[in-house]
């Protein structure tokens, strides 16, 4: 590690005292050494931050360390196995927003990027948003004819990339003594939570790959009523620049304005969280930063628009079913089968019991009957959740991170449209339908013909296989051989060099007698 990368890392430390976040590490069980350090740490502490809560000493220290830190809290948020769940609540509020660059910066990137296509780009607006990693402004794009559109014009910051990769090094570092000091450290991976941050912030800092994204998610939604994305302008979409269609809708956070709009502020959250399972659960494919400020309503339909799709989920079939048949699992207070589940997938160790399991999620899920809707939490149930299978052992699944957090997300965004909405009655008819047909005749015939198809597959490669059997037992045949012929020829080697040295022995010892 270089003297830059320890530099950075005790200006990190000194900033994160100053802003009081080592107070969340007083009441964990930490070594006696490691809460000396947090006690002398606390002593250059601001006196203004102990009057500020919990979610603003850590979240002001991260953001003053900048984007990096940023979107690493961001990633902690998810893992309230390790930092537990009080924290991870309080990360899950770390907003994504930054200062923007200098504006005037803004012309040369884009010709840089786009070359003279740039000159199709007129009245380029101040920015309107500014995130960690990019900033958008508002532009009008005119066609060949003469056609003008407005378009958003996504930008990368300039530096990026070589800010992230320094920092990085620093989080590998400080990943590494932290998994001495972190309670539960053999179901926490240090490196792993940078390596996920270190893919997360490549993806998202090619914006192309944004733009396959939007384009790929459009596909799969293309049936789906009251949910829509912006149109993506290719022709001006770079590494570094996304182009798309300007949205012209209402931000959810805004009640009033939809209000006025007379929007159905239940019917929109329903929306919401059905769109969201259906991408989670159906096409194991979804948007996995679903905050107020990523999601619109358009005054014409009445329904959901997503933008800023840079973090994406993707979930295989088997875990889209486990996803499924335990969020319904709970829906029908079904313990057992949750319990069950778990084993199945391998998520909880055999050693464990099933039933002490289904115990412990009865605890969980019990409470829920009965109460309000505005009372149930699925944010509560899954950080209960995640407690649960701490003590039997589960192993955190990196598939299913991006997948709770943004369920909190999604969750708490439909708070504000809706107080009183009720998740969990939302999700039944998404849920319910594919648990159905997963366990019923259909998804019965679907596995079958999955297995068929691996049986066929199978059967195809075949020959290709007997072949392949056949060069390498020919040539383990043919190895075993030279090694025999070999090992017959160290063996005459060794009888012939002790034969040849008896007779030396012999002939020197004539030659002597012939002398005396």
């Amino acid at each position: 590690m270089s003297v830059a990368t320890y530099f950075r890392l005790a200006w990190a430390g000194f900033v994160l005292a100053r802003e009081g976040a080592f107070s969340l590490a007083e009441d964990q069980p930490i070594p006696p050494a490691a809460k000396f350090l947090v006690k002398c740490a606390r002593i250059i502490e601001k006196r203004a931050v102990r009057k500020t809560g919990r979610v603003d000493r850590l979240a002001n220290g991260l953001t003053r360390l900048g984007p990096t830190y940023v979107k690493f809290g961001q990633l902690l948020a998810t893992r309230a196995d390790i930092v537990g769940i009080g924290v991870a609540s309080d990360l899950s509020k770390l907003q994504d927003a930054m200062p923007p660059f200098d504006e005037k910066l803004v012309p040369g990137l884009l010709r840089q990027a786009l070359g003279d296509k740039v000159d199709q780009l007129k009245d380029i607006s101040p920015p309107i948003a500014a995130a960690s990693i990019a900033q958008v402004h508002r532009a009008k794009l005119v066609d060949p004819d003469g056609r003008e559109q407005d378009v958003a014009v996504k930008l990368l910051r300039p530096g990026i990339r070589a800010r992230f990769k320094s920092d990085l090094d620093g989080l590998y570092a400080l990943a590494r003594v932290a998994e001495r000091f972190v309670p539960n450290a053999g179901r926490f991976n240090g490196k792993r939570v940078v390596d996920a941050l270190a893919r997360s912030a490549q993806l998202e800092m090619d914006l192309r790959m944004e733009a396959a994204a939007i384009s790929e998610l459009a596909d799969n939604c293309a049936d789906d009523d009251r949910f829509a994305l912006p149109h993506i302008h290719w022709s001006h979409t770079a590494r570094s620049v996304l182009t798309t269609s300007w949205i012209d809708a209402i931000p959810v956070r805004e009640v009033e304005a939809l209000d006025k709009a007379g929007i159905d502020r239940p019917k929109l959250a329903e929306t919401l969280i059905q769109s969201f399972l259906r991408q989670a659960i159906r096409d194991g494919y979804f948007h996995a930063d679903m905050h107020p400020g990523n999601l619109f309503a358009d005054p014409k339909t009445g329904g959901i628009i997503a933008v800023d799709l840079g973090i994406m989920g993707r979930i295989g079939k088997a875990e889209r079913r486990f996803l499924a048949e335990i969020l319904y699992g709970f829906i029908a207070r079904d313990y057992k089968r949750i319990a069950q589940l778990h084993f199945d997938i391998g998520y909880v160790p055999p050693d464990q019991s099933v039933d002490d399991f289904a115990q412990a999620l009865r605890a969980i899920g019990e409470p829920l009957v009965g109460r309000a809707a505005d009372e149930i939490s699925m944010a509560k149930v899954l950080g209960q959740l995640l407690e649960t299978t701490e003590v039997f052992n589960m192993s955190a699944r990196p598939e299913l991170v991006l997948l709770q957090k943004n369920m909190v997300l999604v969750e708490g965004t439909a708070r504000i449209l809706d107080p009183r909405f009720n998740m969990w009655h939302a999700a039944e008819p998404i849920v319910g339908e594919w648990v159905r047909r997963q366990v019923g005749p259909l998804g019965r015939l679907e596995l079958a013909k999955e297995g068929l198809d691996e049986a066929l597959s199978l059967a195809r490669r075949l020959p290709k296989l007997a072949d392949s059997a056949e060069r390498v037992l020919t040539r383990i045949e043919r190895d075993q051989t030279r090694s025999e012929k070999r090992e017959g020829l160290v063996m005459a080697l060794k009888w012939g060099g002790l034969i040849a040295l008896v007779l030396a022995i012999v002939v020197l010892g004539l030659n002597i007698m012939d002398r005396f």
